[in-house]
């Protein structure tokens, strides 16, 4: 087995301790905002917690702000990401088109990454960081090969390499490869890019979700999108083009 990356180097702990200080009255406002509005839209808790996987594969609970109605079905979504293993298609989300879980507007909170906010209690306890591969569900870990859980040998994170590289643009594989190459390449430099880079990201993020919200269905299913195999990609080379978008 590889050996793990050293879970949260000096540099990296006082970088997540800065930007959880800096975002600290955000969240204050975000998490009133959305006491009131989950009171108005949906009975039940503000927070939701749910079992991730976090480094080396250990499980630990992350914590989010509640988008979906409370004993919302999840039998859809492991479908879903169980065809985007097998499909190579973009890793678009559920939501995308519209999903009945969700509360009203929660599709907008979820694009623009505010229901992850909560997380930074996980970044405080050590669990996650700010930059770092998304932790996964259970139930998607179970499903990856041991070259695929390559991607937890560093800690996870709040944003990450893969998502400002294109995120729902991009496959599963090429998701895969852009987490294994940020738990070989990380650095200060790359992490401060990656958060410089975050808020373009989420606002391409809201633009593809409004497009796609608005764009009527197709009548007749589109031909599959050809994309590049696994063993034709570069991470280092998407990466480096990518970032310098």
């Amino acid at each position: 087995m590889r050996p793990l990356n050293p879970p949260l180097p000096a540099w990296k702990r006082s970088l997540d301790l800065l930007f959880c200080a800096a975002v600290f009255p955000v969240f204050t406002l975000v998490t009133l905002f959305m006491a009131v509005m989950v009171r108005l839209t949906s009975p039940g808790p503000v927070l939701f917690k749910q079992e991730r996987i976090g480094l080396g594969g250990h499980r630990f609970k992350i914590y989010k702000f509640r988008t979906m109605h409370v004993a919302a079905d999840t039998r859809g979504h492991q479908q879903h990401f169980t065809a985007l293993m097998t499909s190579n298609a973009p890793m678009q989300k559920l939501d995308a088109k519209g999903d009945s879980r969700l509360i009203a507007g929660a599709w907008l909170i979820r694009a623009t990454g505010l229901d992850e906010l909560p997380q930074i209690i996980n970044v405080l306890r050590g669990e996650m960081s700010v930059v770092g591969p998304r932790p996964c569900i259970p139930y998607e870990y179970d499903q990856f090969t041991p070259a695929q859980r390559r991607r937890s040998e560093s800690v996870p994170g709040l944003t990450g390499l893969w998502q400002v590289s294109g995120k729902n643009r991009t496959t599963f594989e090429q998701m895969i490869a852009f987490d294994c190459d940020y738990g070989r390449r990380r650095s200060l430099g790359l992490d401060v890019k990656i958060i410089v880079l975050t808020p373009v990201a989420l606002l391409v993020q809201v633009c593809d979700q409004v497009l796609g919200r608005a764009r009527p269905a197709p009548v007749a299913p589109a031909p599959a999108a050809k994309f590049e195999s696994a063993s034709s990609f570069d991470p280092d080379e998407t990466a480096r083009v990518s970032i310098a978008r």
